[in-house]
């Protein structure tokens, strides 16, 4: 308060005092009554001190606001946690390799949940990988709005481009997260991708790799308190920080860089994460020209049965949203 010292507030001298913030003003109070004064001090204390107090509380309510606000911090209203339909692949028969499709529900707790999406570039070597990145991106981005108002933490994790991001509030949470050393790995039968995607996998004619990419798609909001990191390292920082010990993989390509990645689905699963691939918002390098000959589309749906049956589960975004919204109707 203005004057305060100690804890008390400044009585103003004269024939007039003034209770400044609550609209009290006691005119010619000492002129007109000499017999009430200790009782108009008394008043203009009490005055006082109530203005003390709610200026407090106001003040500590926004510091509240502000913390659960600022970048680095999860939603201030997340949801319940969610049953989600996931899907695998299992060998019925232990005396025969054939696998086959498994349907399960898994609870999901969003405040122990991130999403990560992985390469989803401004710009790709392959007109057709191109094309099909902005298609994805279109669908990915009303997806990853709801997943953030759920709690659920998002994670941009667009490789070679962290220059593009220096000193952007998301690259300096993971940049700053307590490091942590990750658990001794886990060893995972593997087994040979289905395709064979040695020529780059690029469907386009005339198409050659290199380097375009210099950012995330601007079809992909970064919002206050998301995270940019394209090193596993930093990403298990985060997570082990924050407790988050379930993974959902977004973006390409899934035979690529979400599997093969330092924060990808092999690596990530061996440090004791639970991964899961929306295998809708996801694509493979695949060139139908290449082994086994089959059409892209095709191409990409094996090696979706490829990570359900070595490394990971899938859902859909369908089935994300649903499971989000039944739990906040609850």
């Amino acid at each position: 308060m203005p004057g305060g010292r100690g804890g008390q507030c400044f009585r103003s001298q004269g024939a007039t005092s003034t209770v400044r913030g609550v609209g009290l003003e006691i005119k010619d109070a000492r002129r007109h009554c000499t017999d009430c004064e200790w009782h108009l001090d008394s008043l203009v204390h009490w005055f006082c001190r109530m203005a003390c107090h709610m200026m407090t509380r106001l003040f500590c309510i926004l510091l509240l606001t502000l913390a659960v606000t600022a970048p680095g911090f999860p939603s201030a209203n997340p949801s319940r946690e969610f049953r989600l339909r996931l899907r695998t692949r299992i060998q019925p028969f232990p005396n025969s390799k054939a696998a086959a499709e498994a349907n399960f529900d898994e609870w999901i707790d969003p405040s122990h949940t991130a999403i990560i999406i992985t390469d989803m570039w401004d710009r790709h070597w392959c007109r057709g990988a191109n094309q099909r990145v902005a298609a994805i991106a279109v669908r990915m981005e009303p997806v990853i709005e709801q997943a953030r108002r759920a709690g659920i933490l998002v994670i941009h994790a667009p490789s070679d481009t962290m220059s593009f991001y220096e000193n952007a509030p998301g690259r300096l949470i993971a940049e700053n997260a307590p490091q942590a050393a990750p658990p001794s790995e886990e060893k995972i039968l593997d087994g040979p991708l289905p395709i064979d995607d040695r020529d780059g996998g690029c469907d386009t004619p005339g198409d050659h790799e290199h380097r375009v990419w210099t950012r995330e798609s601007p079809l992909l909001h970064i919002a206050p308190g998301d995270v940019i990191s394209d090193k596993g390292a930093e990403i298990y920082n985060v997570l082990n920080a924050r407790h988050i010990h379930t993974i959902l993989y977004m973006g390409v390509h899934a035979n690529m860089c979400i599997l093969n990645r330092t924060f990808g689905i092999r690596q990530m699963t061996r440090w004791g994460m639970r991964c899961i691939l929306v295998r809708d918002l996801t694509d493979a390098m695949y060139n139908p020209a290449s082994p086994p000959y089959v059409s892209h589309a095709q191409g990409v749906e094996l090696v979706i049965e490829f990570i359900e049956r070595y490394w990971a589960p899938t859902t859909t975004s369908t089935e994300l949203l649903s499971a989000i919204h039944a739990s906040a109707a609850q």
